[in-house]
């Protein structure tokens, strides 16, 4: 296998985009001591703006961009579409053909919920996508977009997110256990919890080494849950006395739907016997001692 454009030994030359979002801040973190990373945001670096977007590429000249920024508000999304698509697929491709003037791989964040959830079990790499809102359309979009630059860069995707520098459901539910003795939460979809300092970790130990070639990869934390079964779980390990009540998803209406089960899980990782990321359980419980 030919090594791939991100992939070195010794340290690389990164731009981090959206470094102030829950993922982004663990990827600078992960990445720095070994890397020579600089994070920008929406102060110094509005991906809509593609004249801004390569000067700022063409004054770092990073050999690889880890493009993290993105609009994931999927409501906002849905009642926006102009907007997300804007973000989502206009922003990522004028990251991605300004990599390409200066001869970077990118390494984009994309979403479980390009899946429309049918299945039934883990979606690979192989299956295709049919998102069902307008935020996985979105992200399914800017995949394309990364994908008709050049075949040498990488697509990224995990699922239901959670970290120490962002707004995530696990926060959510660990603050509303403060305020009351049950909490209502769906119990009828199922997916991939994923902590962002694992998958951080991971794009370091796996993209930036080679082990992963370019193409489409899935990473996520091990195992599946209901968003119930992780609220339990979140609530366990905060040693909290607050119920979980189970409800279905119609009984907590949303203007964008969500697919029902978007679990995933890495083909080519089981093929080529690259050791997974550790049970979602156990990341949860991780992530919790440092949020008490």
């Amino acid at each position: 296998m030919s090594e791939s454009p991100a992939a070195s030994a010794g340290p690389r030359k990164i731009l981090v985009t959206g470094a102030r979002g829950m993922l982004g801040a663990d990827v600078c973190r992960a990445l720095s001591p070994r890397h020579d990373v600089r994070g920008v945001d929406i102060d110094d670096f509005d991906v809509t703006d593609p004249d801004g977007v390569r000067a700022a590429l063409a004054a770092h000249r990073p050999e690889a961009v880890i493009h993290c920024a993105a609009w994931t508000d999927v409501v906002g999304c849905e009642r926006d579409r102009e907007r997300a698509f804007e973000q989502n697929e206009q922003g990522t491709r004028h990251v991605a053909e300004a990599a390409a003037e200066v001869g970077a791989c990118v390494i984009y964040l994309s979403t479980d919920y390009v899946f429309d959830g049918e299945k039934g079990e883990p979606y690979t790499e192989l299956d295709a996508p049919n998102p069902v809102n307008v935020y996985g359309a979105s992200k399914l979009a800017g995949e394309e977009a990364v994908r008709a630059v050049a075949p040498n860069n990488y697509i990224i995707r995990s699922a239901w997110l959670f970290g120490a520098a962002g707004k995530n459901f696990v926060a959510a539910i660990l603050r509303a256990a403060t305020e009351r003795d049950e909490i209502k939460v769906v119990g009828d979809q199922f997916g991939s919890p994923t902590y962002t300092e694992d998958l951080a970790r991971a794009m370091g130990d796996l993209v930036l080494t080679g082990r992963l070639p370019p193409g489409t990869h899935h990473l996520v934390n091990s195992g599946v849950c209901s968003w119930a079964e992780l609220a339990a779980e979140a609530l366990s390990g905060a040693g909290s006395h607050t119920r979980v009540r189970a409800i279905a998803s119609d009984e907590w209406p949303s203007p964008a739907r969500r697919p029902a089960y978007s679990a995933l899980c890495s083909q080519w990782m089981e093929l080529h016997k690259l050791p997974p990321l550790r049970h979602w359980r156990e990341a949860v419980r991780s992530y919790v001692r440092e949020a008490v």
